[in-house]
């Protein structure tokens, strides 16, 4: 049987005082006597008393939580930073609500509202184009927001991600530097300003080392591209292109899917084809002879997003609209890449 949840009347009741007192006791306010507030929390404590967050909010204007809208919660990438927001939002006493857009604008647009209502506190946010006047309108409303993964260009709002485009860059001028000539980027068609950021440093970093950068050596799969068309899709581009000696993959799922595709070619890595994938995964760890990655410091971008989101929530709001940072990675080496001759 399921224990029913403890409420402010039973407390009053078991106290044997009125719920006006047990309200003020649990919220801190008025002036309760020492013995009867002891009496009031030592019942609340022992009964697992839990306040409804919903029902607090509502009442004022704070529900001591704090929503954050991924692209897929699931993911080992966003599923990190999850772990270290929960962690340092529970040490200030906020609980967090997870929201999984896949990319999908309206889904994005629908985590917003559902927040909204339940009277959230500050959100960390993944930006998708097409999602900027809801999160303007959380702003117009005083609402912490930091964007985490992404941003918009155009709007004054404080950010916490990556530095994609020189950590690309570098990833691809490390490819030129082992002697690999011919690199291809397999990357995702969705606009996504970080995206655009890899693919801008890989091109750029071709172009100063004084290589060809050609379109048709660029495959662009559609992000809700289900993961047998994705893999149908590389493999072609890999056959068709035969002069490619390296592959940039700019998120880690094109790289797994690229892995099962050059496998099913049976292309040896890196004898036949070089590899890095943006983005680590446990998987480019174990699979022979291990993949080399650029990881992104998720822990640093989760500390900094919470960090800034949990210095609005005092009476003194620093102004964040100007923080902008982008953290460095770092290149995994492993099997992949190898120093050509």
């Amino acid at each position: 049987m399921i224990k029913k949840r403890i409420s402010i009347k039973d407390i009053a009741k078991l106290t044997n005082t009125s719920i006006t007192t047990v309200s003020f006791v649990l919220n801190g306010k008025g002036r309760i006597s020492k013995e009867i507030s002891e009496k009031i929390l030592e019942v609340a404590n022992a009964n697992g008393y839990e306040p409804n967050r919903m029902a607090v909010g509502l009442r004022t204007g704070s529900s001591k939580v704090i929503g954050f809208i991924v692209e897929a919660i699931g993911g080992p990438f966003f599923g990190a930073m999850a772990k270290v927001i929960e962690e340092e939002a529970e040490k200030a006493g906020y609980g967090v609500i997870y929201c999984s857009t896949n990319n999908n604008i309206q889904k994005g647009k629908d985590a917003i509202r559902m927040l909204s209502r339940q009277q959230v506190d500050g959100y960390i946010i993944t930006p998708l184009k097409g999602l900027e006047k809801e999160v303007q309108d959380l702003v117009a409303r005083d609402k912490p927001v930091v964007l985490i993964d992404g941003y918009f260009p155009d709007l004054d709002i404080p950010h916490v991600l990556v530095d994609n485009y020189n950590s690309s860059y570098e990833a691809v001028e490390f490819l030129i530097k082992s002697g690999y000539r011919n690199i291809g980027l397999v990357t995702a068609d969705a606009e996504l300003i970080q995206l655009q950021d890899r693919t801008r440093g890989y091109s750029d970093a071709l172009k100063a080392n004084g290589l060809k950068n050609e379109e048709k050596v660029i495959l662009k799969i559609p992000f809700d591209a289900d993961r047998d068309k994705a893999v149908k899709a590389t493999k072609a581009f890999i056959k068709k292109q035969k002069q490619i000696d390296a592959l940039f993959f700019s998120t880690n799922y094109l790289g797994i899917m690229g892995l099962q595709s050059i496998t099913e070619l049976n292309l040896n890595i890196p004898g036949n084809l070089a590899m890095v994938s943006f983005d680590d995964n446990e998987i480019f760890d174990f699979y022979p002879p291990g993949i080399t990655t650029v990881k992104q410091p998720a822990y640093e971008i989760a500390k900094s997003a919470i960090d800034i989101v949990l210095s609005q929530m005092g009476d003194k709001k620093p102004n964040i609209s100007k923080i902008k940072l982008l953290i460095p990675a770092e290149i995994i080496k492993r099997g992949s890449t190898i120093t050509l001759n």
